[in-house]
């Protein structure tokens, strides 16, 4: 199984963040998890807000955490607001659910969560999805194919 080196979550947030400069986005924070939550690469542009990291941070674990990107958990809270009232007290206020937490995989395997935030959630998204494809991931924003 692949693990989430700090070498290739480098170079995935490199490339996210090559890419909302690209697209001309707001300034971005990114923070990649292994598979076990842990923290492998933060990083934050110069100008992007305090609150950021908390942010990218909540949507990368909350991914992680449910086992479906944040796209999901998005649209879950438009349906389910008591769902996400409950996930959000059981995980200590911690899931973000606004796109851009997304799944990283290799082999159909997760073996981590990419979280970023400074634009929109859709805009965020899809900055992770171009860092998860750069450094030879696939790419989770929903419920997994079952």
């Amino acid at each position: 199984m692949s693990i989430l080196t700090l070498v290739k979550a480098e170079f995935l947030a490199d490339a996210a963040l090559a890419e909302g400069r690209r697209l001309g986005l707001a300034p971005l924070t990114i923070v990649v998890l292994d598979a076990g939550g842990h923290v492998v690469s933060a990083k934050r542009e110069d100008g992007s807000g305090i609150l950021r990291f908390e942010i990218a941070y909540g949507k990368a674990w909350g991914a992680l955490g449910m086992g479906f990107g944040t796209r999901e958990l998005t649209q879950r809270a438009a349906t389910s607001p008591a769902f996400i009232a409950a996930i959000s007290a059981a995980s200590g206020g911690r899931i973000v659910p606004s796109p851009g937490g997304v799944l990283v995989r290799a082999n159909s395997a997760t073996i981590g969560a990419v979280g970023i935030s400074g634009d929109t959630g859709p805009q965020d998204e899809a900055c992770a999805l171009v860092g998860i494809a750069a450094a030879g991931f696939e790419a989770s924003t929903g419920v997994p194919d079952a």
